[in-house]
């Protein structure tokens, strides 16, 4: 594996830890504190940040990101600014940078003009929720000559013939999601997990990260022991939403950081 991604996985590998990726909604309240909160993060010991770019349809996400989405619309939230910020990341940070969200912004931005941005800006890799292995080739002829890394969705539900295809046309690592449903609105459960996780890992040997419904230390613990990692975002965004104009907002998402890392 190379990459910041691909050496972020062999490190912990040897560190004998796993991934803790969080996601954040970019502009939700406002892009200057999506900077600082994504370098606080780090600092907290966050392996992969997962920025997501608000669209106004997310059918994937629960409430708590559809009311961040919406937040960060009406501030003006672009994917051009968000391409920008991450270039001003870079500046400070290495920590690998994958940019989550829907193909709508990406098409209207232009596929070729976004690989291009997002390869210059320092993006690593690339989650389009709705665009399956069958309809990718469009945006991944530009992203795979920039070497985005290109990463996709496994559900409980896909079969293994769907797996296969999937992993083959897969970079970076896979995301699984723990539950059926959208974001943040069930609890996983772990011995479903590690069935489904040891399905995967006879398929392919990417990194396989888990998410959707994670919010406490002990899930994470627990979950992360099947795979290489765990995904955490409706809980960090609630967070923001529920600390936006207090002083604490950093301490507060940088401490529950710390105490999910911990447990990994």
């Amino acid at each position: 594996m190379s990459g910041r991604i691909g050496k972020k996985f062999i490190e912990l590998q040897r560190r004998k830890e796993k991934a803790l990726v969080v996601y954040l909604t970019a502009g939700d309240p406002d892009l200057e504190t999506t900077y600082r909160l994504i370098l606080e993060l780090e600092k907290s010991g966050v392996d992969i940040l997962e920025i997501g770019v608000p669209f106004s349809d997310p059918t994937a996400d629960g409430p708590i990101i559809q009311a961040a989405c919406l937040r960060a619309l009406r501030r003006g939230t672009t994917l051009s600014n968000i391409l920008h910020m991450v270039k001003s990341i870079r500046k400070v940070s290495q920590i690998p940078v994958v940019l989550f969200g829907y193909y709508n912004p990406i098409f209207s931005f232009g596929n070729q003009a976004f690989a291009r941005e997002a390869k210059l800006a320092g993006v690593d890799g690339i989650l389009v929720v709705d665009l399956p292995p069958e309809e990718s080739q469009e945006l991944r002829q530009y992203t795979d000559r920039e070497g985005l890394d290109f990463i996709s969705l496994i559900a409980p539900t896909t079969d293994e013939d769907r797996i296969k295809k999937i992993s083959k046309n897969s970079t970076g690592f896979l995301y699984y999601i723990s539950v059926t449903g959208v974001t943040g609105t069930a609890t996983p459960r772990p011995g479903d997990i590690k069935k489904d996780v040891e399905r995967i890992r006879d398929i392919t040997p990417l990194p396989l990260v888990v998410g959707f419904g994670i919010s406490t230390p002990r899930q994470a613990r627990e979950i992360a022991f099947y795979a290489n990692g765990v995904v955490i975002g409706s809980a960090f965004v609630k967070m923001i939403e529920e600390h936006t104009g207090n002083i604490d907002l950093e301490k507060s998402v940088s401490s529950y950081a710390e105490d999910i890392k911990m447990a990994l």
